[in-house]
């Protein structure tokens, strides 16, 4: 069966941001912050990865000025999580998780949307784990939260496997829809056992 990438991308590029928006209000709710808060920092979660990625592609006006569906997209899923989270038993789990996903997704989309503007094999890789990094940052700094960068745990060597993975395929001429696919999995199954194994890379201990 044809899978077509444009819906394909469409879809984890949405879902990317509406889950990456969640947890920016996860981590707002934390904070004890009102719903504006939640807002600021679900859009600054969810938007800010493809912001850096496009300014540094020189796709401008960015994607989300070109198409305020994204923004819409972010604010809704801020919104929405100020009044379930009260619902919500472990909010710091469900961030982790929440982070996960959206960790996923946007490294692979970040890596295809830089490839499909001509960047190298090596540049698309590195656009997706800064796609999938950024908007953490953000939300970690404005949030006064440790940055989920600075643990041990697998994060950016999760994000480099997904949009590695997704480039391998699509240089062995696998259907693009499956390689998205493929990369978003290797680096969820990457960051998951991380989160529930603790999973690492050794640390540098200086003598």
């Amino acid at each position: 069966m044809e899978i077509d990438l444009y819906s394909v991308v469409n879809v984890l590029g949405l879902s990317g941001i509406a889950v990456f928006a969640v947890s920016g209000a996860l981590d707002a709710a934390r904070q004890k912050m009102d719903i504006l808060g939640f807002m600021l920092i679900g859009c600054a979660t969810g938007l800010g990865g493809g912001t850096l990625r496009d300014l540094l592609l020189g796709n401008t006006p960015v994607y989300w000025v070109r198409e305020p569906v994204y923004v819409a997209i972010s604010l809704s899923a801020a919104v929405l999580t100020y009044f379930v989270v009260p619902y919500i038993a472990s909010r710091t789990r469900s961030l982790l998780w929440m982070d996960a996903i959206g960790m996923a997704l946007f490294s692979v989309t970040g890596a295809q949307i830089a490839l499909s503007s001509g960047a190298s094999l090596l540049i698309a890789a590195c656009m997706g784990v800064m796609t999938a990094s950024f908007g953490g940052i953000i939300r970690d700094v404005l949030c006064g939260s440790d940055l989920v960068l600075s643990s041990r745990e697998l994060y950016v060597s999760a994000s480099l496997a997904g949009a590695s993975t997704y480039l391998m395929l699509e240089w062995l001429a696998v259907p693009e829809g499956m390689a998205l696919i493929g990369g978003f999995l290797a680096a969820l199954v990457l960051r998951g056992g991380a989160i529930l194994f603790g999973w690492n890379l050794p640390a540098y201990h200086r003598d």
